[in-house]
């Protein structure tokens, strides 16, 4: 009996381990520079790039991924994501990080979109450039040599949540549609937001990372997530205008947390405002 439940508290925190391991300290992806199993991917636009980045990262925009249309905000086609990762020197079997100023937002983007193409070891940068630079780490304005390859991976659409999904969570006590966005967003008061989709809740994205943009302990987004009504009984999906902002609460419910049903309603706000449906404030 004793061997049984040594072996499940060894198993609990491994898995608690496996999961806080998509995020990667600077010190730690410092120790790896060198390491050609790794390549650091900066999401940033191509003009932050231009003005310094991290050694030796390419640069692969969040917006590169965007569909052209009216729709802001939704995904390429699997194919074209997959081309613009192998054009860029990244397959799904390298060991990627993503980061970006410090946000966390353009990185968690890119990192969501590398699982949902099926890389299976991907990591955000903690604390981004900013904690890079605090670090006193290696930066330059050089752009990196780059050596093309091919991205194999297969998409795992069981991520994804569509505009139908959502529409049918309404008023299930078992599901949960959680919007990211900032707090004036969500209730329609900065002038560009028509509100929220009915029945959702609020979690600011700017709230899971603390004053030096590190994710926060696991017992204080715990804290967030639950006095939203946000529990792991739930099915949770995650939107916001067009995408970018869900990843870092997605991290923070699978990865740290170790939330079992978690799907990002890609389309967002500007998917479901332009399909005609109602919005509340």
């Amino acid at each position: 009996m004793k061997k049984i439940v040594l072996f499940s508290i060894i198993l609990f925190v491994f898995s608690s381990l496996s999961m806080a391991q998509d995020l990667i300290s600077v010190a730690d992806l410092t120790k790896e520079m060198k390491n050609p199993e790794y390549i650091i991917v900066s999401a940033e636009l191509e003009t932050e790039y231009a003005k310094v980045h991290i050694t030796n990262a390419v640069n692969i925009s969040y917006k590169a991924f965007f569909k052209a249309g009216k729709i802001e905000g939704l995904l390429i086609p699997d194919s074209e994501i997959a081309s613009i990762f192998g054009a860029n020197g990244v397959s799904e079997g390298k060991r990627i990080v993503v980061y970006d100023e410090g946000a966390m937002k353009y990185a968690s983007r890119v990192y969501w979109i590398l699982k949902y193409m099926g890389a299976a070891n991907v990591q955000v940068l903690d604390g981004g450039l900013e904690a890079w630079k605090a670090g006193r780490k290696p930066v330059t304005k050089n752009p990196t040599n780059i050596t093309k390859t091919t991205f194999n991976g297969k998409p795992n659409t069981a991520m994804i949540a569509s505009v139908d999904d959502v529409k049918a969570a309404a008023g299930k006590s078992s599901f949960v549609v959680v919007d990211v966005r900032e707090v004036n967003e969500f209730k329609g008061l900065d002038g560009k937001s028509p509100g929220h989709i009915g029945g959702a809740v609020n979690i600011d994205h700017t709230t899971l990372i603390d004053t030096k943009g590190l994710m926060k302990p696991k017992a204080e987004l715990e804290k967030i997530f639950t006095a939203g009504g946000v529990t792991k009984d739930k099915t949770v999906y995650l939107y916001c205008s067009t995408g970018v902002r869900t990843a870092k609460a997605y991290i923070a419910l699978v990865k740290i947390m170790g939330y079992p049903n978690v799907k990002v309603y890609d389309g967002g706000l500007n998917e479901w405002v332009a399909l005609g449906n109602k919005v509340d404030k």
